[in-house]
C-alpha cells in the first residue's frame, strides 16, 4: 500500500533486538514503520475505530513486554501481527463489546486525481467490494493479508498458526475464489442484457452486490455457457486490492502508547496487558485463539520444536491422573465436562471453528454501507479463568469511551444550485435525533464533492459543490450522495465568457 514501507528481515530483527535490548527509541520507531498498517488490520477484523485502537494499543504494550521471547527476531513483523490478532479475537469475544459501531475515517490520494480517475477508480472499488463479498471469511483475510499487506505464505503460517504449506494452499484458494467472485461482480455490472438469469438474479439499484447473490452468480455461472464464457478476463488481484483506501489511524494512538510504555507508574497496568497476550510457546508465539488445542501451534513452529513441550505436558498429565486415581474419582467435579457445560470446548478437544473473523468491509469495505459485524462462534478460543483473561484497567494515557449505546441519528439533506454566476454551492447537513457520521459517497452529472465528519445531534454543516468540468454556457444537473442516507440534487450553469 501507499505509505506502508516495505521492510525485509534484516530491518525486523534489528528492530526487535533494538526493543529487546531496552533502546528507548525502538517502539517509537517500530509504531512509526507498523502502525499504520496494523491499525488498518484491526478495523479490518473489529470495524470500530475505538476498539481498534484499544487493540493496537494493548497489543504494542505487550510486544514490548513479551519480545524477550521471541526467538527468531527476524519474523518479527509476522509475530507483530500475530499478537494484534489474538487481541482482536479477545475484542470480538468480549460480551460488554459495544454494538453500536464507529467506523474509521479513510486515508486515500482520490483528491490528488481527476473527476474522471476517481469515477473509474470508484468503479473498481465497487467490484472489489462485491468480489470480497463472496468469499468466505477466512478466505477474505488471507487474500488481505497477501495482498494489501503484502505477507508472504510463511508469514500468514505465523499469524494463522497454521503450517506453511496450509498458508501456502489457503493463499492460492483465496486468490482462485476471488478470481471467480470477481467474474460474478464484472457479469452482474455488465452481463445483464446477456443472460436472463443474471438479470434475474442482480437487483440494478443494488450495489455493490450482497454477499447471498454473489455466491448463487459464482454457481450460475459455472452451468451457463454464455456466462462461462465471459469469466475469462483476468485481473490481478494484487493491483485490485491496492485500490482500497485503508483505515486512518487516530493521531493520538502514538502519544497513548509510547506514554504507557515509558512511565515508571505504570507497570502494573503493563503486566496486566501483557497477561493478557498469554499464553506463549517455546518459540516465543502467541497461541492461537483460533485452535481449542493446543499442539496445533507445533504444525507452524515447526512441530519438532514442540516435542520437548508435549513430553513434559504428558508426564504433569499422568501424575495427576494418578493422584485422581488414588484419591478417588468422586471427590471433585470432571473439569472437562465443566468446560463443556459452560459452552467452551474442551482444552483436549480437536474441534475448532470453521471459520474465522475476516478483514471486514470497513477496510475492504462495502463504501458506506454498513453490515453487521460477523458474530464469533463459541469455539473461536476455550475460556479460561486465568489472570491472562482478566481486563487490564485502561490506561490513564487513553480514556476508553463508554460503552453505552449512543443514540443514531438521522442525516436531513438539503439542495442547492450552481448558476453562471459562481463555479460552486453548498448544501445544507442537518442531524436530526442524535449524532450522525457522514461523508460523501458519491458525485454524479459533472459536479465534484467531498468530506466527512461526525454532526452532533441538531448540528448542521455544508458541503460545497462545484462543477468538475464546465463549457461556457452548458448547464446540466448532478447529485451528491451521503452516508447513512440522503441525495441531494444539484442543477448547474456554467458561466459564459466575457
Amino acid at each position: 500500500m501507499a505509505g506502508w514501507p516495505s521492510l525485509g528481515r534484516v530491518e525486523d530483527r534489528r528492530m526487535a533486538q533494538a526493543l529487546r535490548a531496552g533502546d528507548s527509541t525502538a517502539l517509537a520507531e517500530i509504531y512509526d514503520v507498523y502502525a499504520p498498517r496494523l491499525f488498518d488490520y484491526c478495523h479490518a477484523l473489529l470495524r470500530d475505530e475505538d476498539l481498534a485502537a484499544d487493540a493496537l494499543h494493548d497489543s504494542l504494550i505487550a510486544t514490548q513486554e513479551h519480545i524477550a521471547k521471541l526467538r527468531e527476531p527476524e519474523r518479527f513483523r509476522s509475530w507483530l501481527y500475530a499478537v494484534v490478532r489474538n487481541e482482536c479475537l479477545r475484542q470480538l469475544d468480549d460480551p460488554e463489546r459495544p454494538e453500536q459501531r464507529h467506523e474509521a475515517a479513510e486515508e486515500s490520494d482520490d483528491a490528488f486525481l481527476d473527476y474522471e480517475e476517481r469515477q473509474r477508480r470508484e468503479d473498481t472499488r465497487q467490484l472489489v467490494h462485491s468480489a470480497l463479498a463472496g468469499l468466505a471469511a477466512r478466505h477474505r483475510e488471507a487474500v488481505d493479508l497477501a495482498a494489501r499487506h503484502d505477507l508472504s505464505p510463511e508469514e500468514l503460517a505465523g499469524i494463522l498458526g497454521i503450517s506453511s504449506q496450509q498458508a501456502t494452499e489457503l493463499v492460492a484458494q483465496s486468490r482462485d475464489d476471488l478470481d471467480n467472485s470477481l467474474a460474478a461482480a464484472i457479469i452482474a455490472r455488465t452481463g445483464r442484457g446477456d443472460c436472463p438469469s443474471v438479470a434475474a438474479l442482480v437487483d440494478e439499484q443494488e450495489w455493490p452486490l450482497p454477499p447471498d447473490v454473489c455466491r448463487k452468480l459464482m454457481r450460475h455461472i459455472d452451468s451457463c455457457p454464455t456466462c462461462r464464457d465471459r469469466r475469462k478476463r483476468k485481473v490481478s488481484t494484487n493491483r485490485l486490492m491496492q485500490v482500497l483506501p485503508v483505515a486512518a489511524i487516530p493521531s493520538d494512538l502514538r502519544m497513548a502508547v509510547l506514554s504507557l510504555a515509558e512511565a515508571p507508574d505504570e507497570h502494573e497496568n503493563r503486566t496486566r496487558i501483557a497477561q493478557r497476550a498469554e499464553p506463549f510457546d517455546v518459540w516465543g508465539w502467541p497461541t492461537s485463539l483460533d485452535h481449542a488445542h493446543p499442539v496445533r501451534s507445533a504444525a507452524r513452529a515447526g512441530g519438532p520444536r514442540l516435542w520437548p513441550a508435549i513430553g513434559a505436558a504428558a508426564c504433569v498429565i499422568l501424575i495427576v491422573g494418578a493422584i485422581f486415581l488414588l484419591t478417588g474419582a468422586s471427590s471433585g467435579p470432571n473439569p472437562a465436562s465443566d468446560t463443556k457445560s459452560k459452552g467452551g470446548v474442551a482444552a483436549g478437544s480437536s474441534e475448532g471453528p470453521s471459520d474465522t473473523p475476516s478483514p471486514s468491509d470497513s477496510v475492504v469495505p462495502p463504501p458506506k454501507k454498513t453490515t453487521p459485524t460477523p458474530t464469533p462462534t463459541p469455539t473461536t478460543h476455550t475460556p479460561t479463568s486465568t489472570p491472562s483473561r482478566t481486563k487490564p484497567t485502561p490506561s490513564p494515557t487513553r480514556t476508553k469511551k463508554p460503552t453505552k449505546k449512543p443514540v443514531p441519528g438521522t442525516l436531513v439533506v438539503g439542495s442547492c444550485t450552481i448558476d453562471a454566476t459562481a463555479n460552486a454551492c453548498p448544501i445544507s447537513l442537518t442531524a436530526k435525533g442524535g449524532d450522525v457520521r457522514w461523508s460523501v459517497t458519491h458525485a454524479t452529472g459533472g459536479v465534484t464533492a467531498s468530506g466527512h465528519n461526525i454532526l452532533k445531534s441538531g448540528g448542521k454543516t455544508t458541503v460545497t459543490v462545484s462543477i468538475a468540468s464546465c463549457t461556457p454556457g452548458g448547464s446540466g444537473s448532478g447529485s451528491v450522495s451521503f452516508s447513512p442516507n440522503g441525495t441531494a440534487a444539484v442543477p448547474w450553469t456554467c458561466p459564459l465568457l466575457n
